[in-house]
């Protein structure tokens, strides 16, 4: 039985199902639809493989420092938090959040964009499109069929949870053509809640990371409108403690902050639309979950402060330039020579491009950090990505 849920939440119950239907007897375990889709996500070698991956700095070899997979954590611990006061289905929730980052490359987006450049003759590539494919093609643990067999509410919210698709990516619509996500509308409340949730762990868990790494000014940091606010409210409150020790608190208040701003946003949103179903919040022709008008402009202020002192930091930029260099090698080595890829991945080589370019393109999408830098040195030569951070 669902406990204090609103009208507006998804209901697993009324899932539109999944593309390979699965009979009740064959289910495991006293589970729902999201809690399933939850669960095979956990389980699914690709985000184990978000361990070792790229969030902010590259390959680091300091254990204090975030990677996709923390961040993951991190964002669906938020995640749940607003869905529940919301009244949202918290494991379809917790499901997108998880998943949200399963499409990245390795070297974050420096990578990104070294592959997208790689394989442009074969239609590019997107982080967020190959999430969708490696969740309903890559991924094979089951024996009758490819991919995590997810419910339509999963790959909806993923393929969807920054709004609407106009113009979808190939790997996006080649998922769309066989199991339609309405790419052109809003998605649920909880896709929503999960993109929101995403930007308030990473605007505030970088602001950790960058510290700890030196790249950026407390000072400077705390200056930010922001951030300002929280600053004050901990140093009124530990007047007497070092400001390195004050940060943990920050981070702590700065999210605490976010969060109240976007359930006091959202519920003034609901309360205007009146949405009596998860359908009606797709059908209102606009999103629902928010920040403040107020939040809203400092949030995007200071994330353009933080592509300027951080991501955009020189030292980041040099490994980042560098990071690419492993990329577009690796790929011009295995479209040169296929017979460099792994036994499997050369036996399901396509004859025919653009779909053989585009294998090679899932399997270096696919690599840790670490091992392409492993493959990159084993078939094309010695690289510093100073990797002591």
């Amino acid at each position: 039985m669902r406990g204090m849920i609103a009208p507006f939440a998804s209901d697993p119950a009324a899932s539109r199902g999944r593309l390979h239907a699965e009979p009740r007897g064959e289910t495991r375990g006293p589970r729902n639809a999201f809690q399933r889709d939850r669960d095979r996500i956990i389980h699914a070698i690709a985000f184990r493989r978000l361990g070792h991956k790229t969030q902010v700095f590259v390959a680091p070899d300091g254990d204090h420092y975030r990677v996709r997979l923390t961040h993951s954590l991190e964002v669906a611990q938020i995640g749940r938090t607003i869905a529940r006061a919301l009244g949202l289905d918290e494991d379809l929730t917790e499901a997108l959040c998880l998943a949200h980052d399963i499409g990245h490359p390795p070297f974050g987006h420096s990578g990104e964009e070294a592959l997208t450049e790689a394989v442009a003759d074969a239609g590019g590539f997107d982080h967020n499109a190959h999430t969708l494919r490696v969740l309903t093609r890559i991924e094979t643990p089951y024996p009758r069929w490819d991919g995590l067999n997810l419910s339509w509410e999963t790959l909806e919210g993923l393929a969807k949870h920054n709004g609407p698709v106009a113009d979808p990516p190939w790997a996006l619509a080649e998922v769309d053509a066989a199991m339609p996500l309405d790419l052109g509308g809003w998605p649920s409340l909880e896709a929503q809640v999960a993109a929101l949730a995403d930007d308030i762990a990473y605007d505030n868990h970088d602001i950790d990371d960058g510290l700890r790494a030196g790249l950026i000014d407390l000072d400077d940091v705390v200056a930010q409108p922001l951030v300002a606010p929280g600053w004050a409210a901990v140093s009124a409150r530990y007047p007497d403690l070092p400001p390195q020790r004050r940060v943990a608190e920050l981070i702590r208040e700065q999210i605490g902050r976010m969060v109240h701003d976007l359930l006091d946003a959202t519920g003034a949103a609901l309360a205007d639309v009146a949405p009596g179903s998860a359908d009606a919040v797709r059908g209102a022709g606009r999103v629902l979950a928010c920040f403040s008008a107020g939040m809203a402009a400092d949030e995007r202020a200071f994330k353009r402060f933080m592509y300027a002192r951080l991501y955009h930091h020189p030292s980041q930029l040099a490994v980042a330039e560098q990071a690419r260099v492993v990329i577009a090698g690796l790929a011009a080595a295995y479209r040169a020579d296929p017979a460099l890829l792994p036994p499997h991945w050369r036996a399901a080589l396509p004859a025919q491009e653009p779909q053989r370019a585009r294998h090679i393109a899932d399997f270096i999408a696919g690599m840790t950090d670490r091992y392409a830098l492993a493959r990159y040195r084993a078939l094309i030569g010695p690289i510093d990505l100073g990797e002591e951070v």
